[in-house]
């Protein structure tokens, strides 16, 4: 295509001749452009985060408290129960070591029978207070 076809006017000589056709911006002007960062707000807050985190370790913390209380209350009713029937069972093994005793004097006069000034059942420390035998002493299984 020539130019007198496109601009419906005849040949020029030259370019400036040309009538000025110049791209303008349309009539109100463009659209503003948007050239800032905006990152959309998407999900709770930070303070919300912190409200929700600080409510759940907060509920938790009541939750282990209330553990507590029960275990406490628990471990409680397991110690009277060994209070109140702690005489009794100290009772039963007083009446057993009284009877092994009594078998061990028995045979601790059989055995030193021929040793002579030998008393029976006195205690060879002389520490002047009644101490209890060792563990396994009064058990005949031992002997």
């Amino acid at each position: 295509m020539t130019e007198a076809m496109i601009r419906k006017k005849p040949g020029m000589a030259s370019v400036k001749d040309m009538p000025v056709l110049q791209d303008g911006p349309p009539p109100g002007g463009f659209a503003p452009v948007r050239y800032a960062r905006r990152i959309p707000t998407k999900g709770p807050s930070a303070m919300a985060i912190f409200l929700a985190t600080f409510g759940a370790f907060s509920w938790g913390m009541y939750q282990v408290g209330q553990g507590n209380k029960v275990r406490r209350a628990l471990k409680e009713e397991k110690y009277a129960a060994r209070r109140a029937i702690l005489p009794m069972l100290q009772a039963e093994e007083d009446e057993r070591f009284v009877k092994e005793w009594k078998k061990y004097l028995e045979y601790e006069a059989e055995v030193m029978k021929d040793v002579p000034g030998w008393k029976v059942g006195e205690n060879v420390y002389n520490s002047g207070r009644w101490m209890p035998p060792a563990t396994g002493e009064l058990r005949p299984e031992v002997w």
